[in-house]
């Protein structure tokens, strides 16, 4: 690898339709597209590592940007991420998983491992793999291999995680520099932009991504209304109940109800509204 091949892709253990809204509040411009039945990719449009770091200081690391971004996303999601970048002298991944701690592992150019063990052993738990056959073939990556660069290294890594069902497109891979990973991914079938519009509409977008899931019956439309006047009629019996019998815990129930059919009425409105203006 040289300097000029400085690239980055983040892989979501999800489809894009459950990645989009997140990549949405990362407000960078990226691609997405499927790569297989259980993962998706992200790209980058930009190369925000050759811009100044925060304060105005130096640019920053293509790792350390990616792995911001992995934690990002990870934090919001229950589906793992795994960050994968290169540059003119090292080549390594983050994985990021909830809220724990995250986990990485680096190789020089030449392909020297600098990391730890522990960090294979711990990403192949977090994903699911398994802990003889993957694990093994994960720790020949951690041992010197004079015919293996970190290009190497890191399609050996891609290869073991073929068998959760990741196939990346043809050309999207270790090595490429940003400009071409960014190329490769445009002409995908389904492949979309994803682009910072303001909170506004990534909130609009997050909420469609909850109603078009199966959670949107209950969220909006015949059936919610019905729940929400359901609670309503409940509730305010049930809270004048409470009252006359000077019993907190049924007057708590019927407030609860109240509000909740409240709520539920007001946000059926109020999407309405959004969609009208």
């Amino acid at each position: 690898m040289n300097a000029t091949s400085t690239g980055a892709l983040l892989l979501c253990r999800a489809d894009p339709e459950t990645v989009r809204p997140l990549a949405h509040l990362l407000r960078e411009q990226m691609l997405l597209t499927r790569a297989g039945g259980e993962w998706s990719v992200l790209v980058p449009e930009g190369k925000p590592w050759r811009g100044t770091g925060p304060g105005g200081g130096d640019p920053e690391p293509v790792d350390r940007v990616l792995g911001g971004w992995a934690t990002a996303l990870a934090v919001g999601s229950t589906w793992p991420v795994l960050a994968l970048w290169w540059d003119g002298d090292r080549a390594g991944y983050t994985l990021a998983a909830g809220f724990r701690r995250t986990v990485g592992y680096i190789w020089l150019a030449d392909g020297t491992p600098v990391g730890e063990d522990e960090a294979m052993r711990t990403f192949a738990a977090r994903l699911g793999l398994d802990p003889v056959l993957d694990l093994q073939a994960l720790e020949e990556l951690t041992r010197p291999d004079p015919e293996a660069d970190a290009e190497a290294r890191l399609r050996g890594l891609l290869a073991v995680l073929t068998r959760t069902g990741l196939t990346l497109p043809p050309g999207l891979g270790p090595g490429e520099s940003a400009d071409r990973l960014r190329s490769v991914v445009g002409v995908q079938r389904g492949a979309e932009r994803i682009e910072w519009a303001g909170w506004r509409d990534a909130v609009r977008v997050e909420l469609d991504a909850v109603e078009a899931g199966s959670l949107g019956p209950w969220v909006r439309g015949p059936r919610a209304r019905a729940i929400a006047a359901a609670q309503l009629a409940a509730g305010l019996p049930l809270l004048l109940w409470g009252v006359r019998r000077r019993s907190g815990g049924w007057a708590a129930a019927g407030a609860v109800l109240l509000a909740q059919g409240a709520l539920g009425l007001a946000y059926h409105r109020a999407r309405e509204a959004a969609e009208r203006s």
